[in-house]
């Protein structure tokens, strides 16, 4: 029943997003305090009203935060430079790490003006894409560049989704200090891990640095292709497995701790870790679910890993009502939602050993998960892909345990990092290699293919539990009458 209403509330949530969006930019002060209102008077009703009024609030809340959302994009100080074209001066805020292409470099900048806060996407050329290109997040910057609206292409529409209000181009670098606070702890802290990969061949490294840290700047595009095409990019994403690992590195000092300052340790390492990983969607995703997991062990509250996955997924978007447009992020929500309904059951009624049917069932309900958003975004699937993941998921793994603990020594004591570095090669070798010969096989399934297979599945389905359901009635049908001794 919980389970349930958390998922009325996540679908609540999310029309009223897409009706925010219909409604159009607003200040939407008056809608926003009705939800608020009304989610407090949640807690006032019980049973059947308490859902329905909790579902609703959230819908008013999905909607008045889309309208804020896009109303800070459309009435922005920056609104009448950006349609004149103008050359402005800025200091702001890296955002991200900058992602550089064959000719250009380019990043989102939080900068400072009338008083409040922009995103812009910058974009620098030739030698400024050069000093562009070696900045981190959070690092403090003045720049100056020319002001124009977004393009309408694909990459900048991704871009507004981000919440940029337009483009600098023509960026130049004018001053530099480095971030501040957590961000210039989790920045030292990243290139620790990085410079422990320093021993491995360029492309081993990049790769590592996308098993570990989510980096996947300097991975080859042959190699991006190959992974893509053989179902195994979700690898190269920071997942839930990365969070767990990290929090398993500091259990033994948290165990130390009373349960409060533990969860408070937990909580701390959780979003340092976020930090390093620059809180890409799918960090997000497992940040927010590591939290909520934490929370309701500290009230002695455990919650199903479904029911904690969509308070997650209603946080966050409540938060951001535009990651409703992130591919990155559904996939990872596809990815646990997927694990968390169906490993358990596909565990139990696969053939063979445990340890194989383990990580096979996983892989299965990982991919079952993401199907439909693949199927949605780009209209195929690989049909490898599972048995890819059989072959890839143990050692990517292996890499996230190993390879963070490795590069985190080795970035400390260089002199040790060659010796320490030559598992995570191998490793990173192994799923290079079954990425490289799924994308060989070059067979996907089509969205039509994919309602054939699950119709086909559904009808299997049925026919065994009907196969068991006869069973059940010729073998129980009638009680067995017990037979005592003879009188």
């Amino acid at each position: 029943m919980r389970e349930r209403g958390v998922l009325l509330g996540l679908g609540g949530l999310v029309l009223g997003i897409v009706g925010g969006e219909r409604a159009g930019p607003g200040s939407a002060t008056g809608l926003l305090a009705v939800a608020v209102a009304a989610l407090a008077a949640a807690w006032f009703v019980s049973g059947r009203a308490r859902l329905a009024v909790a579902v609703v609030a959230l819908a008013l809340l999905g909607g008045a935060q889309t309208q804020r959302a896009l109303h800070g994009q459309a009435r922005s100080p920056l609104s009448s430079a950006i349609a004149r074209h103008e050359s402005q001066t800025f200091a702001g805020v890296v955002v991200d790490d900058p992602q550089s292409g064959a000719f250009d470099t380019d990043a989102f900048v939080r900068v400072a003006v009338g008083g409040t806060h922009r995103t812009l996407y910058a974009v620098a050329t030739g030698d400024d894409a050069l000093r562009l290109r070696v900045l981190e997040a959070g690092d403090r910057i003045v720049l100056t560049g020319r002001l124009g609206p977004l393009h309408p292409d694909a990459f900048d529409g991704r871009a507004r989704w981000r919440h940029a209000v337009g483009r600098l181009d023509r960026v130049q670098l004018l001053a530099l200090e480095p971030a501040r606070g957590a961000l210039r702890l989790a920045n030292s802290l990243r290139d620790v891990v990085l410079r422990g990969t320093a021993p491995l061949t360029p492309a081993s490294r990049a790769l590592l640095a996308g098993f570990l840290l989510g980096d996947t700047r300097a991975i080859p595009p042959d190699v991006v292709l190959a992974y893509r095409n053989s179902g195994l990019s979700h690898l190269l994403a920071v997942s839930g497995e990365n969070v767990a690992f990290t929090l398993a590195l500091f259990g033994p000092l948290l165990r130390r701790l009373d349960l409060g300052p533990r969860t408070i340790g937990a909580v701390v390492i959780v979003l340092l870790f976020a930090t390093m990983t620059r809180f890409e969607p799918s960090v997000l995703r497992a940040s927010a679910l590591s939290v909520i997991a934490l929370g309701a062990s500290f009230v002695g509250r455990p919650a199903s890993s479904l029911r904690a996955l969509a308070l997650a997924i209603i946080v966050l978007l409540a938060v951001d009502p535009f990651l409703l447009h992130s591919v990155a992020f559904w996939l990872s929500c596809g990815a646990s939602a997927g694990i968390a309904t169906l490993a358990g059951p596909l565990r139990s009624r696969l053939p063979g050993p445990m340890w194989l049917r383990s990580p096979l069932s996983v892989s299965l309900a990982a991919q079952v998960g993401v199907t439909p958003v693949l199927l949605a975004t780009f209209g195929t699937v690989p049909v490898v892909t599972p048995l890819a993941n059989l072959l890839a998921a143990p050692a990517a793994e292996a890499v996230g345990v190993y390879g963070m603990l490795a590069s985190a020594v080795g970035g400390l004591t260089p002199r040790f990092a060659p010796v320490l570095q030559t598992p995570s090669a191998a490793l990173v070798a192994w799923v290079t290699t079954v990425a490289r010969a799924g994308a060989a096989v070059g067979i996907e399934m089509d969205q039509r293919t994919a309602w054939l297979a699950l119709s086909a599945g559904c009808a299997l389905a049925a026919a065994a539990v009907a196969r068991r359901g006869r069973r059940g009635r010729s073998g129980g049908g009638r009680p067995a009458v017990p037979v005592g001794p003879a009188r």
